[in-house]
């Protein structure tokens, strides 16, 4: 059995990727993943505008107010057939009252009990359209304050469906300036991703995966900038004797972590 010396018994922490590359093309790799990280931020704010929340509340907002205006709408509609309705009874019981007073006015009508019988069915008709004209009265009221109503609710209504306008516009402008951002950022990466090689980039993509979106971190003043984590300096020794062309992993969070002049080792 071999018992000589194994590579990197001594570093057990300094994750191994069994990858090498250019380092340029690391370089090039915290280019890509500076713009998936812009990418990612375009679509986080794409998807939390404020315009989104305030268009869903006003919507429902709306959606409330309008059921209002269709109830009020047919109170309306309802209190304007009564007070036709009404209307047409009250003419129709002053219709019948002019007859009966044509008669008595006439002489036509010479029989006293006859007479008398006319005399108390004016009399009754006069109550009659008293009553008829109260219960209008109080309809045309009740229309009245109906039509107030609605008039408000339709004025809020509008008011409502304004702002939402407005809202909208708001929401399409910031919403093509992303689309702006995000086209231009898509195209600086197609630059940088070429000079990437594939198997350095199939492993970023799989770590990216993996971590929350973040597959490489730069190596800057001893310090991993993908988990913050300062790195022992056990570990920052074993870096330093690493051929440059080796694809390194953080010991803390296992991304690709890639040495920049400013590594601090």
């Amino acid at each position: 059995m071999d018992d000589g010396p194994q590579e990197h018994d001594e570093y057990p922490h300094l994750k191994e990727s069994a990858l090498n590359a250019d380092p340029a093309a690391q370089q090039s790799l915290l280019d890509v993943q500076a713009q998936d990280s812009t990418l990612a931020q375009l679509a986080h704010r794409r998807r939390n505008l404020p315009e989104h929340e305030r268009v869903a509340e006003l919507t429902e907002q709306i959606t409330e107010v309008n059921g209002n205006r269709v109830e009020a709408d047919t109170a309306v509609a309802d209190l304007t057939r009564a007070q036709s309705k009404a209307d047409a009874e009250v003419e129709q019981v002053k219709a019948r009252k002019a007859r009966d007073e044509e008669r008595l006015n006439s002489g036509a009508v010479s029989n006293p009990k006859d007479l008398e019988s006319l005399q108390h069915e004016l009399v009754a008709l006069d109550r009659r359209i008293a009553t008829l004209e109260d219960e209008e009265l109080e309809v045309m009221e009740q229309l009245e304050e109906a039509q107030t109503g609605l008039s408000v609710i339709t004025a809020d209504l509008e008011a409502l469906r304004t702002d939402l306008a407005q809202v909208e516009t708001a929401r399409d402008t910031a919403l093509a300036e992303i689309d702006e951002r995000v086209a231009a950022a898509e195209q600086d990466r197609e630059l940088v991703v070429a000079k990437v090689p594939d198997e350095l980039l199939s492993l970023y993509d799989k770590v990216r995966e993996q971590y929350g979106g973040l597959g490489a971190a730069a190596l800057r003043a001893r310090r991993c900038e993908g988990c913050r984590l300062e790195l022992n300096g056990a570990d920052l020794r074993e870096i330093a004797t690493r051929p440059e062309d080796e694809v390194l992993r953080c010991p803390e969070c296992s991304r690709i972590l890639v040495r920049t002049p400013e590594s601090g080792l």
